[in-house]
């Protein structure tokens, strides 16, 4: 969330919006609010929070890609009332994402979107969410980073290509030219504030058609000779 507000501030944006899919309990929402004040404090950029969810808990797995073996309908329920009294401006979006994200953009007019957290389970379900790539570059940042909750786990869990998330974001990669989803090689040696373990589980959107994907914006451009 930091690095999105860095970089929207570099290209001359005042707001940004992040969006957690997969909200469950909502302490990831909760927090998501509390990293969006201490990042305006930071930067100067505001953050707007949303939160995707049935608001019933997971639906049904459709086949094997889904996971079955880890994940059932009705798993993940939300007791609505209690978190929308937690939460102090995140927006709670809730019903089938297939559905809810469809108008998502027009209705809500967010800022441009710069961290998305994917925590749908599903490989169906994160199909649908990862469509948000596709809604109009003015309502997203050039690079968008993503954090895949379902993609590093215990042998039990047994998290592969072939189904849940891994594979929703492969095929999403070969059905579009113009956007990769990747992970940030190197990103172990940053020394960016995220937490190691995560490092496998943060990617970035790179929508290379977007008009500000070229844009400058590195602060470092020239490495004079020092004196002897």
């Amino acid at each position: 969330m930091l690095q999105s507000a860095m970089l929207a501030r570099k290209l001359g944006h005042s707001r940004i919006s992040c969006i957690e899919f997969g909200v469950a309990g909502g302490a990831g929402l909760v927090a998501m609010e509390r990293h969006a004040e201490a990042t305006r404090a930071e930067t100067g950029v505001e953050v707007v929070v949303f939160g995707f969810d049935t608001g019933k808990g997971m639906p049904a797995p459709e086949d094997y890609r889904d996971m079955p073996y880890l994940w059932q309908a009705g798993y993940f329920a939300m007791d609505v009332p209690k978190l929308r009294a937690r939460l102090k401006s995140a927006r709670l979006v809730l019903g089938d994402v297939t559905e809810t994200l469809r108008n998502f953009a027009e209705q809500e007019n967010p800022p441009p979107i710069g961290f998305i957290a994917f925590d749908l389970d599903y490989y169906s379900s994160t199909v649908a969410a990862l469509k948000i790539f596709e809604t109009n570059h003015r309502y997203l940042l050039p690079r968008v980073a993503c954090y895949f909750d379902d993609m590093v786990g215990d042998i039990d869990w047994a998290y592969n290509d072939f189904t849940g998330e891994l594979l929703a974001v492969k095929e999403f990669n070969a059905q579009h030219k113009d956007i990769k989803i990747a992970p940030v090689s190197g990103l172990r040696f940053s020394n960016r504030r995220i937490p190691q373990i995560w490092h496998e589980q943060i990617f970035v959107a790179h929508l290379f058609t977007h008009p500000d994907y070229g844009k400058p914006i590195s602060e470092l451009t020239q490495l004079p000779l020092g004196a002897d």
